[in-house]
């Protein structure tokens, strides 16, 4: 593979990882900030706070952390050997 390509791969990688590190920890926020608001008062908006939050780090620890960075990773380990 030439140059250009894996240094697009690596850009990819690299946008990817800061993407799920920021949604992981947005969504870690917003489940904290849900589970205050239930613990002063139940409202849906509590529940959406926490239902989103677990979406966010669902997103930015499976689909983006594991699923594009490490299999990412691990692929392009896989392939220098």
């Amino acid at each position: 593979m030439n140059g250009l390509g894996s240094l697009s791969e690596l850009l990819s990688l690299v946008l990817s990882a800061l993407a799920a590190g920021l949604l992981t920890a947005v969504g870690a926020l917003t489940e904290n900030a849900g589970v205050a608001d239930m613990l002063v008062e139940p409202s849906a908006f509590a529940v959406w706070e926490v239902g989103m939050g677990l979406l966010l780090l669902y997103t930015g620890i499976y689909m983006l952390g594991y699923k594009q960075v490490w299999l990412g990773l691990r692929g392009a380990r896989t392939d220098a050997a």
